[in-house]
């Protein structure tokens, strides 16, 4: 099957590859969950903000729809007073590398950040996408 990028992507640069590295120790750090198992935290994000913050967090699994790792992480920078977010990534534990957005994340991105660069795997690697891509046609509320 063959995949067809948005114009949006771009190749990572040194400091997205940094940004999937945090990511990645973060959830490395707080996974409780060994290899094979279920747990409540598997996955890792970690947002860039125009200020140059970066800023992680964990998702905290739940069947009732807890929230995404990349929500926590987004919510972390507001809490720290950072500025606007600029790029997201996601990572799972146990090495499974940058993972896409759940719908609901791509949703809620494409709401309230719909600029932002969002790192998703590709077939020949990760690349850095805009949120509105990820959510083509998406639902716009219609102007007053």
């Amino acid at each position: 099957m063959s995949i067809t990028l948005p114009a949006s992507a771009r190749q990572l640069g040194p400091a997205d590859h940094a940004l999937v590295e945090l990511a990645r120790r973060t959830i490395d750090a707080a996974t409780d969950a060994g290899p094979d198992e279920d747990g409540i935290h598997t996955m890792g994000a970690a947002v860039r903000t125009a200020d140059g913050g970066a800023y992680a967090g964990v998702n905290l699994y739940h069947f009732t729809g807890g929230p995404c790792a990349e929500l926590v992480a987004l919510a972390a920078a507001r809490a720290a007073g950072a500025g606007q977010p600029t790029h997201i990534v996601a990572v799972g534990n146990h090495g499974r590398g940058v993972q896409s957005p759940c719908g609901r994340d791509r949703q809620v991105l494409s709401d309230y950040y719909p600029g932002i660069r969002v790192i998703v795997p590709a077939p020949e690697g990760p690349v850095s996408v805009e949120a509105g891509d990820l959510l083509p046609l998406g639902f716009v509320p219609p102007a007053d």
